[in-house]
């Protein structure tokens, strides 16, 4: 596998290889913790458990919930254009398996991500053998990328991001950045930002693709959306989405303090925070119900959202949501195009900085960031008294989404083009 690789590359291989026998130990560690599924860690060493099926084969890779949904639509579309294309799409998290289990239409598949061990890697490529690699955002492990070239497979990076911290890391060993940065038949980036740090590393940027822009509203249950608009109907409802912990306690208050009349969906970004969700509504004083105990909303006064892929849902309930991963320092906020494709008003706090839409969204009054108590107290009380402002926001940012998710499937044709006719 080493080859033409720079020094850099050679030695991180060698020092993969040395750590291999520890790898399945750490992941077996790591599934008596829950953080991965104990009946597929087979699949983390490489070995995979289907068959490979006949004809091209398309791989896409993302690393957790967020980048393997943003694939759904280029699945889609390949399956579309491509029907003689089979379409493997691999993540690192039990969550993100889940919900493609579930999502993902016929002729695609999921398997998690081989770790970046030459052997694990060697396993998964040569089972594999993808026609296509689709690489999503910043998942740049060097074994897996170089193996895959290495194999005659066409890779793209797309949605491609830096962050300030990685640029510098990576150009501490700029043999090892030309190496992987050239790996890439075609390299999308986000945003310009990112256009300019990919660059800076000699990389050729060949336009730029956003794969959360293009994407499709999120689905919903018909019937349980009807069934919850019943349940719900009686007060104005206000939404926390993909909240963090402290994020919680902050909207508690403040909506305790101003919103009486309304009610509070509270949709935690880690599931299996449910239950101190829960407990941190109570110790405010508030009645509470939970959705992952099957207990229904009620009279309550805060509904605990605390179930796998059912923000299609509350978007389309709430008058207001406020996006969580935003409010403190270290998330940097979470994906505000969901709310927008679906028309519920948004805003967040102040701490979005992986996500440079909110620039543009906030600039043409599509949403508001917000971080002081008063400001908070007044966005509370306008989601119940005087909701059409807000309207007036979401159609904003409805019809900016639109445009872009127009502009962004273009990018899709140029992927599929990787394909061999």
């Amino acid at each position: 596998m080493t080859g033409d690789r720079p020094p850099s590359l050679r030695l991180y291989e060698a020092a993969m290889a040395a750590a291999s026998p520890l790898a399945g130990p750490i992941l077996a560690g790591r599934a008596l913790r829950g953080k991965e599924d104990p009946a597929r860690l087979g699949e983390r060493l490489g070995r995979a458990s289907r068959p490979r099926p006949g004809g091209p084969l398309v791989w896409m890779h993302g690393a957790s919930v967020g980048e393997g949904l943003s694939l759904l639509p280029l699945v889609s579309h390949f399956r579309h254009v491509r029907p003689d294309a089979s379409v493997l799409v691999t993540t690192g998290t039990r969550a993100s398996a889940e919900l493609l289990g579930e999502r993902l239409p016929q002729g695609a598949f999921h398997q998690y991500a081989p770790v970046d061990t030459p052997g694990a890697v060697a396993r998964f490529i040569g089972h594999w053998r993808p026609t296509v690699g689709v690489i999503v955002e910043s998942e740049l492990w060097p074994n897996l990328i170089l193996a895959a070239r290495a194999s005659g497979a066409s890779l793209a990076l797309v949605s491609a991001r830096m962050s300030d911290e990685s640029l510098r890391t990576w150009r501490r060993a700029p043999s090892a950045a030309s190496a992987i940065m050239g790996a890439f038949d075609l390299t999308l980036a986000r945003d310009e930002a990112a256009a300019t740090r990919f660059r800076a590393l000699g990389a050729r940027v060949d336009g730029m693709a956003d794969m959360k822009l293009g994407a499709p509203p999120l689905p919903v249950d018909g019937c349980e959306l009807a069934a919850l608009r019943t349940a719900f109907a009686d007060r104005p409802v206000i939404l926390a989405a993909s909240t963090h912990p402290g994020e919680e306690a902050l909207i508690l208050r403040r909506f305790g303090a101003v919103a009486p009349a309304a009610r509070l969906i509270i949709a935690p970004r880690h599931i299996g925070r449910g239950v101190e969700v829960d407990r941190l509504a109570r110790a405010e004083g508030f009645s509470v119900a939970r959705r992952a105990s099957g207990e229904a909303p009620g009279e309550t006064r805060v509904y605990v959202a605390d179930t796998l892929g059912d923000l299609g849902l509350w978007y389309r309930l709430a008058g207001l949501a406020v996006l969580g991963g935003s409010l403190a320092p270290g998330v940097g906020g979470h994906n505000p195009l969901e709310a927008a494709r679906l028309g519920c008003p948004f805003v967040a706090g102040p701490h979005v900085e992986n996500w440079p839409v909110y620039a543009d969204l906030e600039q043409r009054g599509a949403t508001r960031l917000i971080s002081a108590d008063d400001a908070w107290d007044e966005i509370f009380r306008q989601a119940v008294a005087d909701p059409a402002p807000l309207q007036a926001m979401a159609a904003q940012a409805r019809e900016w989404v639109e445009a872009h998710d127009t502009h962004n499937r273009a990018a899709m044709t140029r992927l599929v083009a990787l394909l061999p006719a």
